[in-house]
């Protein structure tokens, strides 16, 4: 019996030396792990990516061994909080955005580069106007009593005419009546002229005075009323003289024709000065101002220019082409410019000093602008830049660069295209950074730390780390799911892969207008997401009258921005289906449009599942 429980105190007893020295064991390993790793660190060499060794392994003790190296090599990864963009497949020295041309390839594709520099600026406004006749000097001939039109003198559309000229004869019979009246009252006149009473010679002048003011109402002339009186007799025919000069545009007395009060005979025009209508854009309304000087060229006269001035803006705008219509006015010497020509008009706005680029230097993106700005040696980075007003030449920058900065001119589609695609090739090593850290520690140590008991790296449970002291400070390892891991959550540099999800809805007020977003499904996964924006007002009613654009993107390099246009369907809803191409954090933007408010943008952010690379 005695040595029965001999024999099992024996073998507990190895149990627990064995225990204790595998513990002992991995303690120092993990040390060792430890010294190894903060030895370190990126080369200095000026080569991304170079990994140099600890103390110990530069001296002459200890020899680098080519499995050694390969351990090293693949341990780059792991460090990424000291230096997150270098040492990483596909990713350089230079900041996000820029290109590394070789001079060779500069050459070859014709990069050039200037200095923006302060110059005198003056914008031109361009647009399409058509010639018409300066309404001032418009006359219309009519007849003021029915009759018959019996001889025309001017007898066609285009001919010049002076005030006073024959136009054609009229026969009225109205017209004979009251001058057959108004000879008859002027012999009365003369015969009551000695009469005693002073009433009858009244009488007699008040019927002269008034048949000759209803001659004189029916635009019979002066010199008329005295050839009649000198006469004495009715003329049957009174001739019709034109009431002002100019160009006839349109004839309708024909010998013949019987007319009515009303009825127009002639138009004509003085085109001795004419008004030119254009129609500019309403962003470039407050640059016009009257009395602004203005150009104009026809095609009927190559190489020569008329110039006129600003005489009137109208105050109405055109709702369809988003356009307003101002007038010119030019002399017309020698009657070049006809009624309805076109010509090409340039507005000259006032000349200011101001920093200046040429306009093959900015990229126009549709969202925003952008230059290429040259850093020296070969590497040019995207610059977004606010612009201003435009000349035939150059462009005025307003935020962005300052004066000196050099610039480049030529090729900026070129350069656009391979910053596009260095930071395309770049993802891949920024995946490490949203949530890929865990598959790149699997492929690369998966296979070198089956031995150590208690760390199951593949699984990534890590419930045997747990006595593993001095494991704190190893920065940059990201695990893929640590769920099971106790007392790691304080470790510096540990990412878990599970994080708290963004929800799916929200409600915002801005403007008196309140914003209800939900997305279908609730929590968005990688592939078509159906946004839903509810908008209401102060007093809960539906706004269904608001333009709504959706803009989202990716915050990272290479990814650009894109719009989805909204439709309502009803009650104040506005749908529109969103592309969320892999998984990770979306910033959504609603950019609204309300009649009578201002633009409202707000943004959104979203935590989306799946997808990834």
């Amino acid at each position: 019996m005695n040595q029965q429980t001999y024999r099992k105190s024996f073998v507990v007893g190895i149990v627990a030396i064995g225990a204790i020295a595998g513990i002992a064991v991995g303690f120092f390993t993990a040390h060792k792990m430890k010294g190894d790793m903060a030895g370190m660190t990126m080369g200095t060499g000026g080569v991304p990516g170079e990994m140099s060794l600890p103390a110990q392994a530069r001296g002459g003790g200890v020899q680098q061994t080519p499995e050694r190296a390969g351990e090293m090599g693949d341990m780059k990864q792991m460090d990424m909080k000291e230096k997150p963009l270098q040492g990483m497949p596909g990713m350089s020295a230079a900041p996000s955005g820029a290109v590394v041309i070789p001079a060779v390839m500069r050459q070859l594709i014709g990069v050039r580069s200037a200095p923006a520099g302060v110059a005198v600026l003056g914008q031109e406004i361009r647009a399409l106007g058509t010639v018409g006749y300066d309404e001032r000097g418009f006359t219309q001939v009519t007849l003021k009593t029915s009759g018959w039109v019996r001889k025309v003198f001017v007898d066609s559309i285009g001919r010049p005419v002076r005030k006073g000229d024959p136009l054609f004869t009229l026969y009225s019979p109205d017209l004979l009546a009251t001058q057959d009246e108004y000879l008859l009252a002027l012999r009365t006149r003369g015969q009551l002229a000695t009469s005693p009473l002073a009433e009858v010679k009244a009488n007699a002048a008040s019927l002269m005075v008034s048949a000759r003011e209803r001659l004189r109402l029916w635009d019979v002339t002066d010199l008329q009323m005295a050839t009649l009186e000198h006469r004495g007799k009715a003329e049957p025919v009174l001739t019709v003289y034109a009431p002002s000069s100019g160009i006839v545009l349109k004839r309708e007395a024909v010998p013949g024709k019987y007319v009515e009060p009303g009825t127009t005979l002639y138009e004509v025009a003085d085109l001795s000065t004419v008004w030119i209508s254009a129609d500019i854009y309403e962003s470039e309304v407050a640059a016009v101002t009257l009395n602004q000087p203005a150009s104009v060229t026809f095609a009927a006269y190559p190489g020569e220019t008329f110039r006129g001035t600003v005489s009137y803006v109208y105050p109405t705008l055109n709702a369809e082409a988003r356009t307003v219509r101002v007038r010119l006015e030019l002399p017309n010497p020698g009657l070049k410019l006809k009624p309805g020509m076109y010509g090409n008009v340039t507005l000259q706005t006032d000349a200011v000093n101001t920093l200046v680029v040429p306009k093959e230097a900015v990229l126009d993106t549709g969202l925003r602008q952008l230059v290429f700005m040259d850093r020296g040696e070969g590497v040019y980075m995207p610059y977004p830049v606010k612009l201003g007003r435009r000349s035939q030449d150059s462009v005025e920058v307003l935020e962005g660069l300052k004066e000196g900065d050099r610039i480049v001119t030529s090729a900026n589609f070129l350069l656009d295209a391979e910053s596009k695609l260095a930071s395309t090739s770049s993802m891949q090593a920024m995946m490490g950074r949203i949530g890929m850290g865990d598959w790149q520690m699997r492929g690369a140590h998966e296979g070198k730390m089956e031995g150590m008991e208690g760390m199951d790296m593949g699984k990534g449970s890590a419930e045997g780390m747990q006595g593993m002291k001095g494991m704190e400070s190893m920065q940059g390892m990201q695990m893929g799911d640590m769920k099971g891991m106790k007392g790691m959550d304080n470790m510096p540099g540990m990412e878990m892969g599970s994080k708290k999800e963004m929800t799916g809805a929200e409600t915002r007020q801005t403007n008196g207008l309140t914003l209800s977003l939900t997305t279908a499904p609730e929590h968005p996964k990688a592939g078509p997401v159906l946004l839903k924006l509810t908008l209401t007002d102060q007093v809960g009613k539906p706004v269904t009258n608001a333009q709504v654009v959706f803009v989202y993107t990716m915050p990272m390099p290479g990814m650009t921005d894109t719009k989805v246009t909204a439709r309502h369907t009803k009650d104040g809803l506005y749908e529109g289906t969103l592309l969320f191409g892999m998984g990770g954090t979306w910033v959504v933007t609603v950019n609204m449009t309300v009649p009578g408010r201002p633009l409202i943008a707000e943004k959104f952010q979203f935590s989306v599942a799946g997808g990834g690379m």
